[in-house]
């Protein structure tokens, strides 16, 4: 099931297809964040285009989540090394129980 819903972003009225699962405060989170992201290019650029100011905001979103994505990655990969660590000290704790 799927719902239509109207948005806003940078003064535009749009019309959009939601799955069931995607509740309304969420999708008005994403539409706030396009909107203060397209604001701020806006100012910073001092351009009127609305395309010019879509597509520099996209690049700056695209950013924030490239940084996320690489700094979730690190702390993966630091899990990953303390769990072999934890598994390690384990198993060496394991070991002079037997002995």
């Amino acid at each position: 099931m799927s719902d239509i819903i109207e948005i806003k972003v940078y003064g535009r009225i749009y019309k959009i297809r939601v799955k069931g699962d995607e509740d309304e405060e969420y999708i008005s989170r994403l539409t706030s964040y396009v909107d203060q992201k397209m604001q701020e290019i806006a100012v910073k650029s001092r351009s009127e285009d609305p395309t010019k100011i879509a597509v520099l905001a996209a690049l700056n979103i695209a950013d924030d989540y490239f940084v996320s994505r690489k700094r979730l990655d690190l702390v993966d990969e630091r899990i990953e090394r303390m769990e072999a660590e934890i598994a390690n000290a384990e198993s060496n704790l394991f070991k002079d129980d037997h002995v």
